[in-house]
């Protein structure tokens, strides 16, 4: 399992984050005390309601939140429905860094 998850975090560091969809999953109170300029924020509660819109948006899509807990259930979650190109970013600090 170690290998599996080293496996994709190292194919998270060799996306570009600068041309990724950004997607926070936190929710707008949280968000409100700050988040990335560009990203998206689809609270983790609403992600099974709009599995259309994340099929339709530009990939790679790259999950943050506060801690990397939630955006980990969400890609896991739309990875499991067949989605590609879904990486958990952690935390919406560490996502802004690299842009």
């Amino acid at each position: 399992i170690s290998y599996h998850i080293k496996n994709i975090t190292m194919s998270y560091e060799n996306i570009n984050v600068k041309e990724a969809t950004i997607i926070d999953v936190r929710e707008p109170s949280e968000c409100a005390e700050g988040m990335i300029e560009s990203s998206i924020n689809i609270p983790l509660g609403d992600v099974p309601n709009k599995i259309e819109e994340f099929k339709a948006m530009k990939k790679p899509l790259v999950l943050c939140c506060r801690s990397g807990n939630r955006s980990g259930q969400a890609a896991q979650f739309l990875t499991s429905l067949g989605l590609e190109e879904v990486y958990n970013g952690g935390t919406w600090q560490e996502v802004n860094a690299k842009l």
